[in-house]
């Protein structure tokens, strides 16, 4: 079974399911105008116009519910970039991050 699994399915396997299947949604510029314009900018840039919707958490953790949940999760992990409330935030700008205690141990992973 690891076989099939294993196996490339599509330019884009973040969103191609192990039986070729995917859950698509669409966009158009008449009912989301700003949105689909950000689509087009990504595929002008990469090829695709795709972007892979997710839950905002890490792996155990609430998702994330306020700027601040926001902002904590963007700085403990690999997140380069976070747009937040109009404002573009890159992590290499931003002040280290400090914290007593290891937070990967906070909530139990399911």
């Amino acid at each position: 079974m690891l076989e099939l699994i294993n196996q490339r399915r599509s330019d884009i396997p973040a969103v191609t399911h192990w039986d070729y299947s995917a859950r698509l949604q669409t966009v158009d510029a008449e009912t989301h105008p700003a949105f689909h314009e950000v689509l087009c900018a990504f595929a002008s840039l990469t090829g695709y116009p795709v972007v892979v919707n997710t839950s905002f958490n890490v792996r155990g953790e609430p998702i994330v519910c306020t700027p601040e949940d926001a902002y904590r999760c963007f700085m403990r992990t690999e997140i380069d970039a976070l747009f937040l409330e109009g404002f573009w935030l890159l992590k290499n700008e931003q002040p280290p991050w400090r914290e007593t205690g290891d937070w990967r141990r906070e909530f139990a992973l399911d």
